[in-house]
C-alpha cells in the first residue's frame, strides 16, 4: 500500500510521540496545521503532528462533485448513509502512517489518532479495529458511522477517548457525538465528552482541552 500523502510537523528535538489528525470533507491536510503551536504537551515530549491529504473522489451528497474526501456521503439524514467499504479502505491507510511511525521508532502507545467531521469517523474505525494500544483518540465534531460493522479489537480497551462537539453544529449535529459516545461507554471504554457552544468548528477553550488531554495521554 502506498501512503498517503502528509503535511508533517516535526518538533525542534527528536520526536518521540506522533498526532495523526485526519482533516473533514473537502479540507487537506494543512487544516488543522496551525492549530500546532496551541497545543501544549508534558516537558520532555517531542511529537510529530502528521496530518495526511484524502483523496479527491465523487460526494454523492454534493452533486457528484469531487473533492478530498474519505469516503462517499450517500445521503445526510442523522443516521448518515456512507461507503463504508471506502471509510473502511481510509482506515486502513490511516493505520499505515500508525505502522510508519512505529518503524521510525515511535511507539503505538505514543501516538495519538484524531479527526475531525468525516475524519474522525475513519479515525474510530481505525482505531477501533487496530490491533496494538494507542495513547488516545480525539474524535471532533464526528459520528460512529461504522458502529454496526466494526470489528473491534481489544487493544483499545483502556485508551482514553475524547469526543468533542459543537452544540449549535448544523452539519454533524450534537445527537451523533453523544450516540458516539453511549456506544463507546456501553462497551466500556474510557471515554471524555465535551460540548461548546458553537457549530462546525473548533473553539480555543476546546484546544486548552485537547492539551490537557494531551499531556495526560502522552506524559
Amino acid at each position: 500500500m502506498s501512503l498517503l500523502p502528509c503535511v508533517e510537523v516535526e518538533p525542534k528535538e527528536s520526536a518521540n510521540a506522533a498526532v495523526i489528525w485526519l482533516h473533514g470533507l473537502g479540507a487537506d491536510g494543512h487544516d488543522f496545521e496551525p492549530v500546532v503551536p496551541h497545543i501544549q504537551f508534558a516537558a520532555g515530549v517531542n511529537t510529530r503532528f502528521i496530518f495526511p491529504h484524502a483523496p479527491r473522489i465523487p460526494v454523492t451528497v454534493n452533486g457528484g462533485m469531487q473533492m478530498p474526501a474519505w469516503y462517499d456521503i450517500l445521503e445526510m439524514s442523522i443516521e448518515r448513509s456512507v461507503d463504508e467499504t471506502q471509510l473502511r479502505a481510509s482506515a486502513a491507510s490511516t493505520i499505515a502512517l500508525i505502522e510508519r511511525e512505529i518503524e521510525r521508532g515511535i511507539p503505538a502507545e505514543r501516538i495519538v489518532l484524531a479527526g475531525f467531521s468525516q475524519g474522525g469517523a475513519v479515525a474510530y474505525e481505525a482505531a477501533l479495529s487496530y490491533n496494538q494500544k494507542l495513547a488516545g483518540v480525539m474524535c471532533l465534531s464526528t459520528y460512529l458511522a461504522t458502529k454496526d460493522s466494526v470489528q473491534c479489537s481489544e487493544a483499545q480497551k483502556t485508551t482514553p477517548m475524547l469526543i468533542q462537539h459543537g452544540t449549535q453544529d448544523p452539519i454533524v449535529p450534537v445527537q451523533l457525538g453523544e450516540q458516539a459516545k453511549s456506544w463507546l461507554t456501553e462497551r466500556g471504554y474510557p471515554v471524555t465528552y465535551q460540548t461548546y457552544p458553537m457549530a462546525h468548528q473548533v473553539c480555543a477553550e476546546q484546544l486548552q482541552h485537547i492539551s490537557q488531554f494531551m499531556q495526560k495521554v502522552l506524559p
